[in-house]
């Protein structure tokens, strides 16, 4: 799926349906491209959470959507680097932040905040 202002729905809609949750594996990702952005990774937990973050690390802009989910964070594929799902801080030792858009499930779909997601990956 791609989020384009020319060919998505109102912009005025606060809430953007990206496709059903059993879409996305468990303890996996998957991908929401922007135009003429970054894309968004939505990621799904064991525990059946979902988060939607930037799908860049801040440390070398790894795909996070690439890294392995464990508990309520995904290791960046390229250096390793901890990102928590929920707020998007890097853990342990290492600093920065990847930005987050707020998520909700409705009716086992997966929806993303249309606004921030724009302002965000833009």
């Amino acid at each position: 799926m791609t989020i384009d202002s020319l060919t998505a729905p109102s912009l005025t809609a606060q809430w953007l349906d990206v496709g059903p949750l059993t879409d996305i594996p468990r303890r996996g990702a998957r991908t929401v491209s922007v135009a003429g952005g970054e894309d968004i990774a939505i990621f799904r937990t064991s525990a059946d959470r979902v988060y939607a973050l930037v799908n860049s690390c801040p440390h070398k802009k790894g795909p996070l959507s690439q890294g392995i989910v464990h508990g309520n964070a995904v290791a960046c594929p390229l250096h390793n680097w901890v990102i928590n799902l929920e707020d998007g801080e890097a853990q342990g030792p290492d600093k920065g932040c990847t930005p987050t858009i707020p998520v909700k499930i409705s009716s086992g779909h997966v929806l993303i905040c249309r606004e921030t997601a724009m302002r965000l990956a833009a």
